[in-house]
């Protein structure tokens, strides 16, 4: 069974840093490509970054580009969200989700994916 592990959540002021970590149990077809979304109460979910293996593939939502780098260990088969110079509308759950392959102009669509993380919590204070 694919299980997903995310770590690195926590409470930060604006302008600080957190590195997000998901570690996957196992590689899969099903686990082609890995993205972080992110919720906050009342707020729909939100694709922030994401990728696919073994290719350069990678998109971020508008908000957070210059400030998030999405990259990954393949040999550890754990996915990375560094996330710098943090803003108080950051403060969401964060996911890790996994998919298939993927079109290059789906990455971020929530609905494709279906392996999920518990989620981890970020909290940007002001």
């Amino acid at each position: 069974q694919v299980r997903l592990a995310e770590s690195g959540g926590g409470s930060v002021q604006a302008g600080g840093s957190l590195r997000l970590s998901c570690a996957t149990s196992m590689y899969t077809y099903n686990t082609n490509c890995l993205g972080w979304f992110r919720q906050a109460p009342g707020k729909e979910r939100e694709g922030v970054a994401a990728l696919c293996r073994f290719s350069s593939t990678t998109d971020y939502v508008d908000s957070v580009k210059g400030r998030f780098t999405i990259s990954q260990d393949i040999a550890k088969n754990t996915l990375y969200l560094q996330m710098n110079s943090l803003k108080p509308e950051d403060s969401a759950t964060y996911y890790c989700a996994a998919s298939s392959p993927l079109p290059a102009d789906h990455l971020l669509q929530p609905t494709w994916y279906k392996i999920w993380g518990q989620g981890t919590q970020v909290t940007v204070s002001s």
